[in-house]
């Protein structure tokens, strides 16, 4: 069982890296935009697509790897105050009950987005240069299902006491305390 919790991981863990890799593809992008227009006086007509684009697609692939490494934000004032195992089975509910199936309908309709602008070869027709769409949806969708798949992975590692909220190990394994 937990090395099928730590292969998941891993592919978390995946989707993180790569999401490392765009953000450096952002900033070489916005420097050089910045420099074609401010130096050269020639701003280009994909800086605006290509920052948006990346900046939605490192935020949805960077999500199963903050899951994963309680990287997110988490609001437990209360719950805190809660013995260990019933914040541990709180969280399992929470994660299996009611953010899992509300990431698998957006996984859902992100996975159904991107097959239409596929088959049709969308464009963004708000920008000069129009690029397709397709791609920057089917990363958007490969993200929500990574974050819908890391939901129900960390509510089984909460249910079996392998994980505590607020605390990460790196292998998935339970916690020795």
């Amino acid at each position: 069982m937990y090395n099928s919790l730590k292969y998941i991981n891993s592919i978390s863990t995946l989707l993180g890296k790569a999401a490392m890799v765009l953000t450096c593809l952002m900033v070489c992008s916005m420097l050089y935009e910045v420099g074609a227009r401010y130096i050269f006086q020639a701003p280009t007509l994909w800086a605006f697509d290509i920052s948006y684009m990346l900046n939605g697609s490192i935020f949805l692939l960077a999500g199963a790897y903050s899951l994963n490494h309680e990287a997110h934000v988490r609001i437990d004032f209360l719950s805190s105050k809660l013995p260990i195992r019933f914040q541990q089975n709180l969280n399992a509910m929470v994660y299996a009950f009611i953010a899992g199936p509300a990431f698998a309908a957006f996984s859902w309709v992100a996975s159904k987005k991107a097959y239409v602008a596929f088959i049709t070869g969308e464009v963004e027709n708000v920008s000069p240069w129009a690029p397709l769409v397709w791609p920057f949806y089917s990363i958007l969708a490969l993200g929500l299902i990574a974050c819908t798949i890391q939901l129900y992975l960390e509510a089984i590692k909460f249910m079996l006491g392998s994980k505590i909220p607020g605390h990460t190990t790196e292998s998935g394994a339970p916690l020795n305390d």
